[in-house]
């Protein structure tokens, strides 16, 4: 019985297409890796955010007075709309850098192979990944950005904050009646600057170390999770201004009167560092860091691990197919 249900298994699984195989491999790794951080990404936003409240507070003050306003379930305000968006975003990050990376080579046979390959068509999966599944990370934000008292804590002296949301949905419909389909976009444009060069770094970082890892060691879950540290750690650094620049854009509507006007993405930078100074530019960076390398380290491995028990061809492989392709097209034209 168990043989014939893993023949089963085998069989749907041999007769998935390769990008099927990659946007699933893509879509779990993102939504494990985003759910190990939840409570640092929630600091984090609040840090980005919320200056008065929770960034003089520093780390450990951030993350008792959430506790202490909101309960342990305060720390995973908002990552039920940040995990319904990883998911789709992971899973078309991962496989469109795939397919765009195997385009390439195909369609430019003579184009460098090298992290350069990764670099271009790790910024191009980024940028259509932010395309399809900004409005989620929108929502995230807003939801992650309110500090709503716990209805079972009683915590004396605490003010009660207004819930503006109640869930996904609701905040989906009240954005989108707000301002339209423009304000589930609001933000967009340093996300955009932001995750071309984030997410090109990412995978040219990554393929680059696992270039000169020895061939026995490559499929060692340890030399993953390192190589992923140091290729998020060093892609996140780069660009994260442009992450803080797109939080406040999220959340303007909510500190703002309704004869405010609504700023773009430089006029935005402009404010803060006038404000604040430029080091609120790189707020919460150092939490940031303890996020990030986690997150991506978790990412790339399980995503590397999915590809491996879906039986996708790993990148190489790829590479091989498609250059005998290329020759055999080749010598038929001769």
């Amino acid at each position: 019985m168990e043989k014939k249900e893993r023949g089963m298994s085998d069989d749907i699984i041999e007769g998935m297409p390769v990008y099927v195989k990659e946007l699933i491999a893509g879509g779990v790794a993102g939504g494990f890796a985003k759910s190990l951080v939840a409570p640092l990404e929630r600091v984090k936003i609040l840090f980005q955010t919320r200056r008065a409240e929770f960034h003089s507070a520093g780390l450990f003050g951030s993350f008792k007075k959430i506790a202490k306003n909101e309960g342990i379930t305060g720390f995973y305000r908002g990552n039920g709309a940040s995990v319904v968006r990883i998911v789709p975003y992971a899973a078309l990050h991962y496989m469109a850098y795939e397919e765009y990376r195997r385009w390439i080579i195909q369609s430019f046979p003579h184009f460098d192979r090298g992290p350069v390959l990764d670099l271009v068509a790790g910024s191009f999966a980024g940028g259509t990944a932010v395309l399809f599944t900004y409005p989620l990370d929108l929502v995230r934000t807003k939801l992650a950005y309110q500090v709503v008292s716990s209805p079972k804590l009683k915590v004396q002296g605490l003010v009660k904050g207004e819930q503006v949301y109640k869930g996904i949905l609701d905040c989906f419909s009240k954005t989108h009646k707000e301002a339209g389909v423009r304000g589930l976009y609001r933000g967009a444009a340093p996300s955009l600057f932001g995750i071309f060069p984030y997410a090109g770094l990412k995978f040219y970082f990554y393929e680059e170390m696992k270039r000169h890892v020895p061939e026995e060691q490559k499929k060692n879950i340890m030399v993953k999770l390192i190589c992923g540290s140091v290729a998020g750690l060093l892609g996140q650094t780069f660009t994260y201004p442009l992450d803080v620049v797109r939080r406040q854009m999220q959340v303007q509507r909510f500190a703002m009167s309704n004869r405010a006007e609504v700023k773009g993405t430089m006029d935005t930078m402009i404010s803060i560092v006038q404000k604040h100074g430029w080091k609120h530019l790189f707020s919460g960076l150092s939490l940031n860091y303890l996020k990030v390398v986690p997150s991506v380290a978790v990412g790339f491995t399980v995503y590397d691990t999915m590809k491996s028990y879906l039986r996708a061809p790993s990148r190489d492989e790829a590479v091989i197919d498609i250059v005998f392709l290329i020759l055999a097209l080749d010598s038929l034209k001769l």
